[in-house]
């Protein structure tokens, strides 16, 4: 099995596997990664994370111009933009997760700073995560707002809609937002509870010890 083959079959495995437990439903929810040459392997518009036929994902070539497979997400602005702008940005997913999407309604967030500090995983794997506005799903304009933040965050929130976040592949990608969902979760488990998260010496040494981008 060639290297493309093989992140063809993960990105499909890693998909179904989010699908499977409810991290996206229906044909929500888009996913990308880098090949080896440069090019881009892309879900297609209007497919399931748990149906995804590792041929017919839609294949970049290294100059961003369809060269195989079905047609791809919408999305596509969203995650141009981080590749654009991220030189470590291996891989890219987008899921419509019903507890951030919670926290994203909630009208007391922070545009900043989305997840509240509650366990060490989402601090070093996320970093701080932005929140942007709605925005009508395929909007370039979504994109536009990604590239406003030059490469500084790994993470977004979109709002009313759902976390976008890249990775330098697609298992820490895939691993980073189900942190950033499972922190959602507890946020609006405990919400209204004054939980006990981290303080600000736990996030500092956090951020020194697991040398993490953390956007000031």
């Amino acid at each position: 099995m060639t290297p493309e083959s093989q992140l063809r079959e993960q990105i499909c495995l890693l998909a179904k596997s989010m699908f499977d437990r409810g991290l996206t439903g229906g044909s929500t929810g888009n996913i990308s990664a880098r090949t080896p040459d440069g090019g881009l392997l892309v879900s297609p518009t209007g497919t399931s994370f748990g149906r995804l036929d590792p041929g017919r994902l839609s294949r970049f070539d290294v100059n961003g111009v369809l060269i195989g497979g079905d047609n791809p997400t919408k999305e596509m602005p969203l995650h141009s933009a981080f590749y654009d702008t991220r030189a470590t940005a291996g891989a890219v997913v987008h899921l419509h997760s019903c507890h951030s999407v919670a926290l994203s309604m909630m009208p007391d967030v922070n545009e900043d700073d989305f997840l509240p500090r509650l366990t060490p995983y989402a601090v070093m794997k996320l970093g701080r995560v932005k929140l942007l506005p709605f925005f009508l799903p395929g909007d370039p304009a979504m994109g536009d707002a990604v590239r406003g933040l030059a490469g500084k965050r790994s993470a977004v929130m979109l709002a009313n809609h759902g976390p976008v976040v890249a990775g330098k592949d697609i298992e820490s990608a895939c691993n980073a937002i189900e942190e950033l969902e499972d922190t959602a979760r507890l946020a609006m488990m405990t919400r209204g509870m004054s939980p006990r998260g981290l303080s600000s010496t736990d996030v500092e040494r956090l951020v020194t010890t697991f040398d993490v981008e953390w956007d000031a």
